[in-house]
């Protein structure tokens, strides 16, 4: 299979924002505003499962006035796909000389956050690859099956400023797409119920709350994960717009009550359709519940997605990098 590389998400602090300028609008080809320099792969023996570059750098300083993770490619960081074997995901960040990043902050506990999910917000996942001694990382492939994925890679690089980006990476075979889940306030997960209170509303910030229950009862003993009690996901239907959230408080600061209600405080640019993703610990396993919110005018229905589709095949000489799949 081969891999496409698309317009990334980007993601913030504590009260993140997405970019307001990157509008919901932009749900087709999310790549390319008019200050960007593209660099698409014209080349006519590309199938259509063959990497694009149609969200490489920009030149100049053109991406300084944009929103940050919105490329592949920024302040000359790129994420590139690796060669591995089935079952695996391996990449590299290469830097502003071309060469493999080896450097990297510690960043909630680690030192890159792998986060993928497919374009129909099914199958996310939060991983932490390994890095080996020559820059490239590797873990588990988190990708569940065939389709469309993209991949955020959030790091920060030595000495830099946190960064995110991303790329698409297809499966190939067949799948049936599945339809954005209805709005809801609650929902259950590996015996959990998590209920949350609050409702983004665009160009404001907004107190998100979700509680955390088992058996009727509230848990109060959930475990730090990542050096917080919750890490939150957005992405936005469409363009997949992401923005990683951290909640108030810090474990063991002597206030930070250890559940059963999580806090995180968030804007978001635009009305429409938002996948939320809540990990938590508790006891020795980490858990992720999902749901779906409408920012905005919450009387439209989200768009629906296709009932199937096929992703493509690999063209002959073009093995995809970076991962096997199951």
């Amino acid at each position: 299979m081969n891999t496409a590389t698309k317009l990334s998400g980007f993601a913030l602090g504590l009260v993140a924002v997405f970019g307001a300028a990157y509008g919901i609008g932009n749900l087709a080809d999310p790549v390319a505003p008019a200050a960007e320099t593209r660099h698409d792969d014209t080349d006519s023996d590309h199938g259509a499962g063959d990497t694009g570059h149609g969200d490489e750098s920009q030149a100049g300083g053109a991406s300084a006035h944009l929103p940050g993770g919105l490329l592949v490619s920024e302040r000359g960081y790129t994420f590139q796909p690796a060669d591995a074997p089935a079952g695996q995901f391996a990449f590299r960040i290469t830097g502003p000389d071309g060469a493999p990043v080896t450097r990297f902050e510690v960043a909630h506990d680690k030192r890159m956050h792998l986060i993928v999910a497919r374009r129909d917000l099914s199958g996310f996942r939060h991983v932490h690859p390994e890095m080996a001694g020559d820059g490239t990382w590797r873990v588990a492939s988190p990708l569940g099956g065939p389709g469309v994925w993209r991949a955020f890679a959030d790091f920060t690089p030595e000495g830099g400023e946190p960064l995110t980006l991303g790329l698409d990476v297809t499966v190939p075979g067949e799948l049936t797409a599945r339809p954005l889940p209805a709005p809801a306030t609650s929902t259950t997960v590996d015996g959990y119920t998590v209920t949350l209170t609050g409702t983004p509303e665009p160009g404001r910030t907004n107190r998100l709350t979700l509680s955390v229950s088992r058996d009727g009862r509230p848990v109060t003993d959930l475990a730090p994960y990542l050096g917080a009690y919750g890490h939150l996901v957005a992405l936005r239907q469409g363009d997949l717009a992401y923005l990683h959230v951290h909640p108030e408080g810090t474990p063991g600061d002597g206030r930070t009550p250890a559940g059963p209600a999580i806090t995180f405080a968030a804007e978001v640019p635009s009305a429409g359709a938002y996948r939320l993703y809540l990990d938590f610990r508790h006891g020795d396993a980490v858990h992720t519940a999902e749901f779906t919110v409408l920012a905005g005018d919450r009387t439209a229905p989200a768009p629906a997605a296709p009932a199937s589709t096929t992703a493509p095949t690999p063209d002959a000489g073009h093995g995809t990098p970076g991962h096997g799949h199951s």
